[in-house]
Parts: structure tokens; C-alpha cells; sequence
């Protein structure tokens, strides 16, 4: 509403085309101005919700993208924990230092009171924003927060397996981070991305595989965080290996 207004006055009063453009410029930072505002109660509802998220998103906020995917990982399983919030304001302050503050947990918490989250936008969004292998930690972040109270719930993968999904991130890769948070026999096996009866040399070529796809140095402009959860995923992939390779008496 207040784009088109600035801008009718802006012509009227330059009678120039600049004038409409930069009267629409304007107005652009009232209206969004005004989504924020009626973003502000508490209880709002989806629609609500999203067009508080997009006035953030605008801006590139990948704070707010990461709060929202947090939040909804957090409220999987019907209660959000002291352990789990300790765990993200761990994260957030590690990776944004001075750029994180209050008023990005008030995000979280209006995230975490709202009924739904669009979650299909905000994956979208950082689809096309981040390359595979951050989204990939982003996931190992993720399954970070459902085991921060040690037990990680179905409700909680089936909410994480949705997100990655709508990040376009293969499903053998998210068995394989899976594997890492919810042990079981086959553990290893998954983590490597095959199964207990692949050959000795498929073994060898799937572990050089994963190994270059996850080692480090592919996030080392991402942050700290980044770079520790891409070493303890590069570890356990190490770690697969070698007890696979024991088990079948392999040097």
C-alpha cells in the first residue's frame, strides 16, 4: 500500500519517472515495516507467520532461516528442553559471535509459540543459498539439537528426514548422518552408505567417496561450528571404516 502511495507522490512531485521509482523505493521500507509490526503478537497464525518470515528473509537473514528450522526440530516430539535450547544458543554464539543477540532467541521463541512454520519456503530458500555439503552440515546441526537431551525420538527424525527432503539432500546421505545420532547394528555400514554385503572394494571406494565429500576443508569458510561438526562426522566416517575393516579382518 505505502509503495504505491510514495510513489504516486513522488511523480506528482518530480513528474519524472525517477520520481515514481524512488517514491516506490521508499514506500518498499514502510510496507515491510508494517509486516514486522503485525508480526509482533504472540499466537499468530501461518499466514501471519510467513509474512514475517519473508519481510526477514529479504534481508538474506540466515539467522532467522536457521532459528525457524531449530525451532521446528525442537517441538518434534511435543516439548522443547533446557538441553536442546542450550544446545542451539551454544551453536548460534560460537558461529555469529557478536552478530547474535536477544533478539534472535525472541525469534526462536516466537517460531517455537507458532502452530506451524513454513517450512517449505525456508528450505527453498536455502536450497538455492547454500552449497550441498553446508546443507549437510546443517542437517548434522539438526540431529545436534534431538540429541542434546541423549535420546534422539522418531518424531524428531521424521521432522529432520522431512527438512532434508525439502533440501534436496539424498536420502543415503541423510541415513548416513542419521547413523551417527541413532546407533544400531548397521550403523557403520549406513554411515558409509552401503550395505554389510558390498564387496571389499566397494568398501574402499565408498569410504574415499564419503570421505572427500565430508572432509572439512569443504566448509572452511562456513565457521567454526561448521568446521567441528564436519570433523566429527569426517571421524565417525574414519571410525566405520576401521571397524568394518576389523570385523572382516582387512589391513
Amino acid at each position: 500500500m505505502y509503495r504505491i502511495i510514495f510513489a504516486i507522490g513522488g511523480f506528482l512531485l518530480f513528474r519524472t519517472i525517477w520520481g515514481f521509482l524512488i517514491g516506490l523505493f521508499i514506500g518498499g521500507f514502510f510496507d515491510v515495516d508494517q509486516k514486522r509490526k503485525g508480526a509482533r503478537g504472540s499466537g499468530m497464525n501461518s499466514e501471519d507467520l510467513f509474512s514475517f518470515y519473508q519481510s526477514r528473509s529479504s534481508n538474506l537473514d540466515i539467522i532467522t532461516m536457521l532459528m525457524a528450522l531449530s525451532a521446528s526440530v525442537m517441538k518434534a516430539d511435543g516439548k522443547v528442553l533446557r538441553s536442546e535450547l542450550n544446545y542451539v544458543k551454544s551453536f548460534f554464539q560460537t558461529q555469529f559471535g557478536s552478530r547474535f543477540h536477544a533478539n534472535h532467541l525472541q525469534l526462536l521463541k516466537r517460531f517455537l509459540d507458532s502452530n506451524t512454520i513454513p517450512l517449505e519456503q525456508i528450505c527453498q530458500d536455502i536450497k538455492y543459498r547454500m552449497q550441498p555439503e553446508v546443507r549437510l552440515q546443517l542437517i548434522h546441526y539438526l540431529f545436534g539439537i534431538a540429541k542434546a537431551d541423549g535420546v534422539v525420538s522418531n518424531s524428531e527424525i521424521s521432522q529432520i528426514q522431512r527438512i532434508s527432503a525439502l533440501l534436496g539432500i539424498p536420502p543415503i546421505e541423510f541415513d548416513s548422518i542419521k547413523n551417527m545420532f541413532y546407533r544400531n547394528v548397521d550403523s557403520d555400514y549406513k554411515i558409509l552408505g552401503i550395505n554389510s554385503n558390498a564387496t571389499d572394494e566397494e568398501l574402499k571406494k565408498a569410504y574415499r567417496k564419503m570421505a572427500i565429500k565430508f572432509h572439512p576443508d569443504k566448509v572452511a569458510t562456513m565457521g567454526e561450528e561448521y568446521v567441528k561438526g564436519a570433523k566429527e562426522k569426517f571421524q565417525q566416517i574414519q571410525e566405520a571404516y576401521e571397524a568394518i575393516k576389523k570385523e572382516r579382518g582387512l589391513k
